[in-house]
Parts: C-alpha cells; sequence; structure tokens
C-alpha cells in the first residue's frame, strides 16, 4: 500500500464486503497483492440467503475458516422436497453425490457469516474499510481512480491498478456503465423474515433446507442456530403487488395454504427480519471490462432456489482474485482470461437456469417426489443441488438423461404443461414490458 499526494495507492480496489468481496480480497492479499477493500455498511448487517453449498466448502477449506463457520453454522445434510409418502417429503442427501462434492453444507445466519469473512480478510493483510461508500470512479490507462464518502462525513481517495465489482444487488458497475438489464425469463419477488416455532425435521434431517411449491412459485424454510428459522416466499411480483394484507399477514395467509409448510408454521411467530423484495432476477451485459471485472451477484442474479447464491459469489470471487493476480504481472493476458471468466460464469447459470425455470412445471413437480435413480439421474441432481454445476462430464451425461425424462413426461401430459407455459409466459410478460419494481417497508 502506497500514497501519493495524499492518495492511497494499492494493486486492487474490491468494492463491497460481502462473500464475493471478502473471498476475492483474501485470496489477492495472499498472493502478495496490497488491497483496499470497501464495504458501505458496517457489520454486522442483516442479509438474506443463509444456506451453503457443499461446494462451498472447499474454498472455505481454502481460505482457512471452515471450522470457523462450523462454529457458526448448523450442519446441513440435505434438501427435502414435498412428496406424497409417509413422511410427506423426499430427502436428496447430499452424501449421494457424484464425484469429490464433500457430503456436507452449513446454514449460517449471514450477518455473522459476512463479517467472519470481512474480519479474515482483514487479518490476511486487507485494509479492509467499513462505512465506506465509493461516490466516484474513473478508468484511466493505468487502473482506476476512485473518490470513498467515509461515515464521518470525510472523503478520501484512492488509485489502483485493477478494480473487482463485488456489490451484489447493487450492481455498482452494471448500473454505472448501464449493463444491468432485467432477466428476460426470470421474473420473481420474495417476503421473509425470521421465526420461531416452526416445527424442525427429526434426526440427521433437522438440518435440511426445506423446499416447497405453490401456484405462484416456492418457499423455503432454513433452520439457523439457537431455535431460529429463515422462512420466506417467492411469487410473481405480480401477485405481490396486488396483496391487500399487511406483509406479515400475507405472508403467513400464503405459508398457511401450502400442504407440509402450513402444518409446520401453525405455531410460528415472527421475531425479525420482515423484508419484501420487487422483481430481483437481472443480468449484466458484461462482466469483465478493462481494468475491472464483476465477482457474485453484482454481475447476475437469477431465482435463488436452490441456494446457489454464496456459492457462486464465492467460486467467482476467487476465479477472479486468480486472473487479477496474474494480468497484474502479464496485461495482454487479461482479454483472454477474461473472456475464459465470462464463458465459465455463464456456462453455471445456464445449467442452473433450466431447472430453475421449470421447477413448478408438472413434470418436475412429478420428478422431484417421485426421484429414480436409472442411469444415475437422482445422483446427478443431488449433485446439481450440491452447487456443481460446472461443467463435469459424468454429472453432465445423467443431466441430460433427467431433462429427457422431463421432456418425455411433458408430452405424456401435455394438456397441463402448454397451460402451466401458458400461465408462466403471461406473467413473465406482463412483468417485463410493463412491471414496476420496488422494496416494502416491513
Amino acid at each position: 500500500m502506497g500514497a501519493a499526494a495524499g492518495v492511497t495507492e494499492c494493486d486492487a480496489l474490491v468494492i463491497g464486503g460481502g462473500p464475493a468481496g471478502s473471498t476475492a480480497a483474501a485470496f489477492l492479499a495472499r498472493r502478495g497483492r496490497s488491497v483496499v477493500l470497501l464495504e458501505r455498511d458496517h457489520h454486522p448487517r442483516f442479509h438474506i440467503g443463509e444456506s451453503l453449498l457443499p461446494a462451498n466448502m472447499p474454498i472455505l477449506e481454502r481460505l482457512g475458516v471452515i471450522e470457523a463457520v462450523r462454529e457458526i453454522g448448523v450442519l446441513k445434510l440435505g434438501a427435502d422436497f414435498p412428496a406424497g409418502n409417509g413422511s410427506g417429503f423426499n430427502v436428496f442427501r447430499f452424501s449421494r453425490a457424484l464425484g469429490s462434492t464433500p457430503g456436507f453444507a452449513f446454514q449460517v445466519k449471514r450477518e455473522e457469516f459476512d463479517q467472519l469473512l470481512f474480519r479474515h480478510a482483514a487479518a490476511q493483510g486487507v485494509d479492509a474499510r467499513e462505512g465506506a461508500r465509493v461516490c466516484k470512479l474513473e478508468f484511466t490507462r493505468s487502473g482506476a481512480t476512485a473518490s470513498v464518502e467515509t461515515g464521518n462525513g470525510g472523503r478520501t481517495d484512492l488509485k489502483a491498478r485493477y478494480v473487482i465489482d463485488a456489490t451484489g444487488r447493487d450492481a455498482f458497475l452494471g448500473g454505472r456503465l448501464q449493463l444491468r438489464r432485467k432477466h428476460p425469463r426470470h421474473q420473481s419477488a420474495a417476503m421473509f423474515a425470521h421465526f420461531r416455532g416452526v416445527v424442525p425435521r427429526a434426526g440427521d434431517d433437522a438440518g435440511n433446507i426445506s423446499i416447497y411449491a405453490h401456484d405462484h412459485g416456492w418457499a423455503w424454510m432454513i433452520p439457523l442456530r439457537d431455535g431460529v428459522f429463515s422462512v420466506g416466499i417467492v411469487a410473481d411480483p405480480a401477485m405481490l403487488k396486488s396483496r391487500r394484507e399487511r406483509p406479515a399477514e400475507f405472508l403467513a395467509k400464503v405459508l398457511e395454504g401450502i400442504p407440509g409448510a402450513g402444518e409446520r408454521m401453525a405455531r410460528a411467530t415472527i421475531i425479525g427480519n420482515l423484508h419484501a423484495t420487487g422483481n430481483y432476477s437481472y443480468l449484466c451485459r458484461r462482466l469483465v471490462g478493462p481494468g475491472w471485472m464483476m465477482a457474485g451477484d453484482a454481475g447476475a442474479f437469477v431465482d435463488p432456489i436452490f441456494s446457489t447464491g454464496v456459492f457462486l459469489a464465492m467460486r467467482s470471487a476467487e476465479r477472479a482474485a486468480a486472473i487479477v493476480d496474474r494480468v497484474l504481472d502479464e496485461p495482454r493476458a487479461e482479454r483472454r482470461l477474461q473472456r475464459a471468466y465470462e464463458r465459465e460464469v455463464w456456462a453455471g447459470l445456464r445449467a442452473l437456469s433450466w431447472f430453475i425455470e421449470r421447477f413448478n412445471a408438472p413434470a418436475t413437480r412429478w420428478l422431484f417426489a417421485n426421484p429414480r435413480n436409472s442411469f444415475g439421474m437422482e445422483q446427478a441432481v443431488i449433485s446439481m443441488l450440491a452447487g456443481d454445476v460446472f461443467g463435469t462430464p459424468m454429472i453432465g451425461r445423467r443431466l441430460a438423461a433427467f431433462k429427457l425424462l422431463y421432456y418425455l413426461l411433458s408430452l405424456k401430459n401435455l394438456p397441463a404443461t402448454i397451460a402451466h407455459w401458458r400461465r408462466r409466459r403471461r406473467r413473465v410478460l406482463v412483468e417485463f414490458t410493463g412491471g414496476t419494481t420496488r422494496q416494502d417497508p416491513a
């Protein structure tokens, strides 16, 4: 870290102190780079997205924080979905995944998890600053200059050779460079809160994330420490906009009407963090440019049905850190490395999007309620649920068989399939062409 005429100089400026930013900053610092990490808010701060994936675990190990995360987390051994069997649900256990993906993950309170990663980055030598907002950023041939406002009304200037945007849904560069746009197919809104009194699963299933489908979307239940549950619904934006009830009443009403979920919520009460968000799915046309890269949700965010947000953020951040480190020494390699990064990120999102777009389709509901492991299809789906979505050939071939079965079942029940896609297309077109976004006070 250096200074010239009152300007702090560094190799890399990382904007955003969530999982992506803290991960990228820590890995760069380990490589001997000088890094400034800026977080607009102060830790701890509430954030949704509390369910980690098994594919997160190797990244946490490489960071050196997995045991610290274990201490604040709830052990997660699988995900469960409704079924017409004796228990009312099927469990997809991560231990049955193909390949080398670990058989476990953790459910975490994000305020604790994010703070842990931010503090860890500082311990690695990162200049980690909270209450620091970038109000101006300009790119030059030699990097970028930033003007930063601090919480006490002060201002400081930074000069960085490279910038990583890890601002999550704020999409700092996506907005300023006019790259962000609504996702043309994923149009969803959410409402969620923390509860006590939710009926937990028994035994080894106590740490499961439970996923439920309803007519307009899906719902989640995530067990956290101290008997707290994160519970929320994702639905068409039009459904949330048309509600007449107060947020807490509306959330309770929707959950009560979902078979299996309503019974578990019968004695539950909200203890805090009630939020509603408008349409949140988006893409940036580019994830990279001369002297900058986006990591995690700063570049794209789709429906979080399979809890991939934190994993994708940390994975892309680790990759971005490696690329930035190399580009700082080999500037001519920048475009080639950036193109490979974009291809990889988009490939993972495409693989997830196929399942996200079809989750509520009749054929998918039937397949998740009646899993079959012919040709290893069930194990391939478990691998996808565990986060293995980046082109493992063995998994890809078995997922292709699952998709073929999906299409065959859809043809077999063609009237229901057509009706589902007509309803979905109508809702998406209405929102995409004329909808607005909204953030509701809880």
